[in-house]
């Protein structure tokens, strides 16, 4: 294998890292705060609560129950003013924002013991932490590379509490509807 397969197979490796560590730390916020039954309920949830823990400045403007001041946004003057100019873009899909690679990163979460399925409502997918993955989480959220993203997951949790993923996905379109409006499979910049 030459050097630059072997540089693109580690950057692959550090990205796919990157994001079931931020799903893990999401999925354990949601699951550990009142009003989400436990459990993340349902890949549209998923979706929609990280389109707004990976665009943080937008996040105020669906949830009614979440100031932009609050301080576990972690919000700087310049995250305000280009409120899409973020670390890790979503693209645009039929339904809302979305990422290609939640079934791999779910799946790989599920494989190494740091998530499990749980009953869903209506069908739909379910997943909580393990005690493992509840370890984990917590270790990183210590840990100051990733302090920002578990405050924002807290912060975010506690203001969808309640909410459905069609609920959440509503709101988007509703309040971010310049935003949505864009052909799909675009990335959202």
């Amino acid at each position: 294998m030459t050097d630059f397969h072997q540089a693109e197979l580690a950057l692959l490796r550090e990205d796919l890292a990157y994001h079931q560590a931020r799903i893990l730390l999401l999925v354990t916020a949601v699951s550990g705060t009142r009003g989400h039954a436990g459990k993340l309920d349902g890949l549209t949830k998923l979706a929609k609560l990280d389109f707004l823990l990976r665009y943080p400045a937008l996040a105020s403007e669906v949830l009614d129950r979440l100031d932009s001041h609050d301080a576990r946004l972690h919000l700087a003057t310049e995250d305000i003013a280009a409120p899409t100019e973020v670390e890790a873009p979503m693209i645009r899909y039929k339904y809302g924002p979305w990422d290609d690679r939640y079934y791999a990163v779910v799946g790989a979460l599920i494989g190494r013991g740091l998530l499990r399925y749980a009953p869903g409502r209506k069908g739909s997918v379910a997943v909580r932490p393990t005690p493992a993955g509840r370890r984990l989480a917590s270790q990183l959220a210590a840990g100051n590379q990733w302090t920002e993203i578990a405050d924002r997951g807290a912060a975010i949790a506690q203001a969808s509490a309640g909410m459905t993923g069609t609920q959440l996905k509503d709101l988007i379109y509703q309040r971010l509807s310049d935003l949505m409006d864009r052909p799909h499979r675009q990335v959202i910049r």
